[in-house]
């Protein structure tokens, strides 16, 4: 598979939340997942802990499983007024773009199981033990979202697309037991699509303007 050669800030401004575009026809060649994982382990964990397992899926049967509870989990969603479609109502341009968000996320959600790889971002431990602190499961978290970021620049820049999703969090214990995954001393983070894109031109995507989110000195 040839690089694309994106510049590092093409890389970081144009990995995009892909769905539509996933090729769902195209196997993904293992070797470009293990190059890809291989960068994401050059990510920091904190203390050096690498306390991090990533489940690589490829299994048909056991991704419908997993997909007809991630469909119970997106059915459950459609319905929140947290939902991609609901927000920024009053903003016709981000109303427009929300709206194509959901449309996209919906696609996915009815087609997951034809993506050809699914990787499940793991971490030793779970992060709801009583009397967990803020800042504990800030720091579990930071020692695995890097990873999973860079996964996911590293197959950018391979042509393949990828999608951070969590619906499946909400049945996370049924596709631990999909999956073998020892529940009651392992979380799962994430599950990621990850699939070759049709064409691999993407652009910068429309975010709120640097005035309207920095601090300086205080908020």
């Amino acid at each position: 598979m040839t690089n694309l050669n994106l510049s590092v800030d093409e890389l970081l401004s144009t990995t995009r939340a892909v769905r539509k575009r996933l090729d769902l026809n195209r196997p993904v060649e293992l070797c470009l997942i293990k190059e890809c994982l291989e960068l994401a382990l050059q990510a920091p964990s904190g203390s050096n802990s690498q306390n991090w397992h990533f489940i690589v899926l490829t299994d048909y049967h056991k991704k419908l499983q997993i997909a007809q509870l991630y469909r119970q989990s997106w059915q459950r969603y459609e319905e929140m007024p947290g939902a991609a479609h609901n927000l920024h109502q009053d903003d016709p341009i981000l109303a427009s773009a929300q709206k194509r968000i959901f449309d996209s996320a919906a696609y996915l959600a009815g087609n997951l199981e034809k993506v050809p790889v699914f990787l499940i971002p793991c971490i030793s431990g779970r992060v709801e033990e009583a009397g967990a602190s803020n800042a504990d499961l800030a720091g579990t978290y930071a020692s695995i979202i890097p990873a999973i970021w860079s996964f996911m620049l590293a197959a950018r820049s391979r042509g393949l697309g990828t999608c951070w999703t969590s619906m499946h969090l909400s049945h996370e214990k049924e596709v631990a037991e999909i999956l073998g995954i020892p529940f009651q001393t392992v979380t799962q983070v994430a599950l990621v699509p990850v699939a070759h894109t049709r064409g691999t031109q993407f652009e910068a995507a429309a975010r709120k303007p640097l005035h309207d989110v920095i601090h300086l000195e205080s908020w």
